[in-house]
C-alpha cells in the first residue's frame, strides 16, 4: 500500500543528501540563528577583547600625562627660584661693589682696613688730639683749664683721672676709621632702608658725627674726673673675632636690630630667624658667649667697637612702657605689683578705675629710692656711664638712634660685612624697630612727664644727668612738661 507521507518524507531526505546547502535555507525558514547574528556577536566579543586589550595603554597614557605635567610644574617652580636667588646674589654683590677694591675680607679681622696712625695725623687738629692716649689728653685738658682759669685748674685732675684707669687699659684710643670711597658712578645705595641712600656726602657726615661724640664723650669723661672709675662691663659685651666687630648691648636702643645682625654672623639663616620662636639673645649667647674681663681687654684693640645710645629719658619710658605698664609683661609682673604696693600713696576715689600697675610716676620713685639705696638696676633703665661704662673703654664708634640707619650702615662699611649684613633684615621691621617704635616714645614724652613734679624730675635726673652730657642731649627741656612742685 502507498504511503504518501512516508513518501514525501524520504524525498526530502534525499533532497537534503543532494544539497546540503539547501538545508540551511530551509532549516533558517524555520526559526533557527542567522549567519548574521553570529558574526554581530562574534564582532562583539572581539571589540570587547580590544577593548580589555587597549585599557592598560589608556591608563598608561593618563599616568604619562600627569607625570608630564607634574615634571614641567617642577621645572617652571624650580626655575623661579632659581631667579630669585640670582636676583638675590646679584643684589648682594651690587651692595658690595662698593666697599674698595683693598677692603678686607667679611672674616678677616678689621685691623688691616684701619688707616695708619702717620696717615690720620694729616687730616687735622681734630683728628690728632683724638688719636692721642688718654693719659696725654688728660694734660692737655688740665693745661686748659689752667690755662681759663677754672675750679680744676690743677695738674691734679689729670693725675688722679690716670691713677683710676685700670691697669690694663694702658692701649691708645683706636684710630678714626677712614673714609671709604664710594664707585665713580654714584652706584652706592644703602639697603637698610627703600628710601635712604647712602652716599659720600652720608658717609663724610657720618665720620665727622663720630669724631665730634668720641671728643664730647671724653672732654665730659675728663671734667667730671670718671676716667676709668667704673670697670668695664664685659658681661654685657657680644664680640666676633672673625668679623673684626664687638659691640655692647644696650637695651631700649635697637638692641633688637643688631641682636639680629650678630645672629646672622653667628651662621643662623634668615628663614630660620625668622620662623624660630626662641629668643634672639639666647641664639646669640650660643655662638658668642659671654666674654671675660681679660678677653674683652684683648679683643677690643683690634676690633670696631661701638655701643648705640638713646635719648635718655626716651629710653628710659620705652623700658617702662614695654616691661611695667599695665603689667603686661609676665617676667616683669612681680616687681610691677611690688612697686605698686610700696609707691602707691593716694587710693582713687569710688567710682575711679585704679590703674593696673605702676604709673609712670610711681616708677620713677622706685628708681630714685633703688638708686639711693645702692641697688643694681635692670639692664632696661640702667644708666649708660656704668652698664657699658665708655668712659673706661676706648669705643671706636658711638652711634645714636637719631641717626641709626646711617650709623648701622658706616660700622657695616668699615668692617667690611657689607655681603654679610646688608639687606639682611625685613624692611618692614627695620623700619617698626629704628623708626615706628622711637617716633611713638618721642611723641609720648610730654604727657608722661605731665605726671611728675619739678622735684622728682631733678631727682632722676640725679641718676641720667651724666648719659645726657657724655652724649650730648638736653635734659632742661623737660622742666617745660613737669608740673608744680606741690603736683599731686
Amino acid at each position: 500500500m502507498f504511503n504518501k507521507s512516508t513518501f514525501l518524507k524520504g524525498a526530502g531526505a534525499a533532497a537534503t543528501a543532494l544539497c546540503p546547502g539547501g538545508g540551511s535555507s530551509i532549516g533558517s525558514g524555520t526559526g533557527g540563528p542567522s549567519s548574521g547574528t553570529i558574526g554581530s556577536l562574534g564582532e562583539k566579543q572581539r571589540f570587547r577583547k580590544m577593548s580589555m586589550l587597549l585599557k592598560p595603554v589608556k591608563l598608561l597614557t593618563k599616568r604619562r600625562c600627569y607625570l608630564c605635567i607634574k615634571i614641567a610644574v617642577l621645572i617652571v617652580v624650580f626655575g623661579l627660584y632659581f631667579m630669585l636667588l640670582l636676583r638675590e646674589s646679584m643684589s648682594a654683590l651690587t651692595g658690595s661693589s662698593s666697599s674698595s677694591s683693598g677692603s678686607s675680607s667679611p672674616f678677616a679681622s678689621s685691623a688691616s682696613s684701619m688707616p695708619s696712625f702717620a696717615a690720620l695725623s694729616s687730616r687735622g687738629g681734630m683728628v690728632k688730639k683724638a688719636a692721642l692716649p688718654a693719659a696725654k689728653l688728660d694734660v692737655m685738658q688740665d693745661k686748659q683749664r689752667h690755662g681759663r682759669g677754672g675750679k680744676h685748674g690743677n695738674s691734679a685732675v689729670g693725675a688722679e683721672a690716670r691713677l683710676a684707669r685700670p691697669a690694663k687699659q694702658h692701649h691708645q684710643f683706636p684710630p678714626l676709621l677712614h673714609q671709604q670711597q664710594s664707585p665713580a658712578d654714584g652706584s652706592n645705595h644703602s639697603t637698610l632702608n627703600p628710601v635712604y641712600e647712602y652716599s659720600d656726602e652720608m658717609n663724610a657726615a657720618a665720620e665727622t658725627d663720630f669724631n665730634e661724640r668720641r671728643m664730647m664723650l671724653w672732654n665730659v669723661c675728663a671734667e667730671h674726673r670718671i676716667i676709668g672709675k667704673y670697670p668695664p662691663n664685659a658681661w654685657e659685651f657680644f664680640i666676633s673675632p672673625g668679623h673684626g666687630i664687638a659691640w655692647c648691648n644696650i637695651f631700649k636702643a635697637a638692641s633688637s636690630t643688631w641682636m639680629y645682625y650678630f645672629n646672622i654672623l653667628g651662621g643662623y639663616s634668615v628663614q630660620y630667624l625668622q620662623r624660630t620662636k626662641a629668643s634672639p639673645i639666647d641664639l646669640a649667647r650660643k655662638r658668642f658667649p659671654r666674654p671675660t674681663a681679660n678677653e674683652l681687654n684683648d679683643y677690643i684693640s683690634n676690633t670696631i667697637s661701638f655701643l648705640i645710645v638713646r635719648e635718655p629719658f626716651e629710653r628710659l619710658l620705652s623700658a617702662y612702657r614695654n616691661k611695667l605698664e599695665g603689667c603686661r609683661n609676665k617676667y616683669y609682673k612681680l616687681l610691677g605689683e611690688q612697686i605698686v604696693k610700696k609707691f602707691r600713696k593716694i587710693h582713687p576715689l569710688k567710682g575711679v578705675k585704679t590703674p593696673h600697675g605702676p604709673t609712670f610716676r610711681e616708677f620713677l620713685e622706685f628708681l630714685v629710692s633703688h638708686y639711693r639705696s645702692g641697688g643694681r638696676f635692670d639692664e632696661h633703665w640702667s644708666p649708660v656711664y656704668s652698664f657699658c661704662t665708655p668712659c673706661s673703654i676706648n669705643f671706636t664708634l658711638i652711634a645714636k638712634m637719631e641717626t641709626f640707619q646711617r650709623d648701622s650702615e658706616y660700622i657695616i662699611r668699615q668692617a667690611g660685612l657689607e655681603t654679610l649684613l646688608l639687606n639682611k633684615m625685613p624692611r618692614y621691621k627695620a623700619r617698626w624697630i629704628t623708626n615706628r617704635s622711637a617716633s611713638d616714645t618721642r611723641n609720648l614724652i610730654p604727657r608722661y612727664f605731665a605726671q611728675i613734679d619739678e622735684k622728682l624730675l631733678t631727682d632722676v635726673l640725679e641718676i641720667y644727668q651724666l648719659d645726657f652730657e657724655l652724649f650730648g642731649y638736653n635734659s632742661t627741656k623737660y622742666y617745660s612738661y613737669v608740673q608744680s612742685p606741690d603736683y599731686g
